[in-house]
């Protein structure tokens, strides 16, 4: 993250840490499983350039943030917990609103928080994901198959932490090589980086306790808000090659959860804004300055 500041800072609890650089308005970029805020490295001084004051966190239980215990009912994990992190931090930071960028699991975390928190959301842009709740309910064999890993991580009793930690490595180069289809968008210096993170086991019980986490109060909350629309315009983006894409009408799924809704997808797989960097900049920014 070149020209960025590394900190760390007290907030709900837990210590989040992130990159910022920048002055302007708020924006706040949330990575996936398993990345960390690294996943942001390509794409993040655009957005500087362009006016920004840009603030790229670890997920609490992710990269070099906190990673509290946990167990059931997994709230510690749940998405409400780790936005309420993210939008006071950002209020530590001065800003009250902030337009969010989620990826994977920081996209859940963002529509959580602009469900939970709308008057501090003013833009939001989701990428390569249908909303949970959606993707559970519409579970097939073609899902399961393919995200195999959203039934494994929820196993109880430490089972998956147990297998994971047997040989991380593996486990985290087979998951990224099997959703990134552009050579070479993750480097192996940024592996290396990914697997500094994703080897320590605290790490890896933090991942499970967010999954679990997603298959059961996240589901509760969505259930509670199932009337409810996100009210903050919303920019969709996806990989064409990818598995969300595929098995999905990306923008439909989200104009059931939300007011305003626009997307498109991009020539990559799962990783956007680390496949086709220059395209996943360009089109958010144009979304962001209106």
């Amino acid at each position: 993250m070149p020209g960025f500041a590394m900190h760390r800072r007290a907030v709900n609890g837990v210590t989040i840490n992130y990159a910022v650089a920048g002055e302007g308005p708020g924006l706040l970029l949330l990575h996936g499983h398993p990345q960390t805020h690294v996943a942001w490295r390509k794409v993040a001084p655009d957005f500087v350039a362009a006016g920004y004051q840009v603030v790229a966190a670890d997920l609490r239980g992710y990269g070099d943030s906190d990673k509290p215990e946990s167990g059931p009912p997994h709230a510690t994990y749940s998405k409400r917990a780790m936005a309420r992190d993210q939008v006071a931090l950002m209020a530590e930071l001065g800003h009250r609103r902030f337009s969010v960028i989620g990826h994977d699991r920081g996209g859940r975390v963002a529509h959580r928080m602009a469900l939970d928190h709308p008057g501090a959301v003013d833009r939001m842009v989701v990428v390569d994901i249908a909303p949970t709740a959606t993707m559970y309910e519409r579970t097939d064999k073609a899902f399961a198959t393919r995200y195999f890993w959203w039934f494994f991580l929820i196993q109880p009793d430490g089972l998956p932490e147990r297998m994971i930690g047997a040989d991380p490595a593996y486990f985290l180069r087979r998951h990224i090589d099997g959703q990134v289809r552009t050579p070479g968008a993750v480097s192996d210096e940024v592996f290396a980086e990914y697997l500094r993170c994703y080897g320590d086991p605290r790490t890896i019980h933090a991942i499970c306790e967010d999954y679990r986490a997603a298959a059961g109060i996240d589901l509760e909350h969505d259930a509670a808000d199932a009337d409810r629309k996100i009210t903050a315009p919303l920019l969709a983006l996806w990989g064409r090659k990818g598995v969300v894409g595929e098995l999905y009408d990306v923008l439909q799924t989200w104009r059931e959860k939300a007011r305003e809704v626009e997307g498109e997808a991009l020539n990559c797989g799962h990783a956007v804004q680390e496949e086709v960097p220059e395209a996943f900049s360009r089109r958010v920014l144009e979304f962001l300055g209106r």
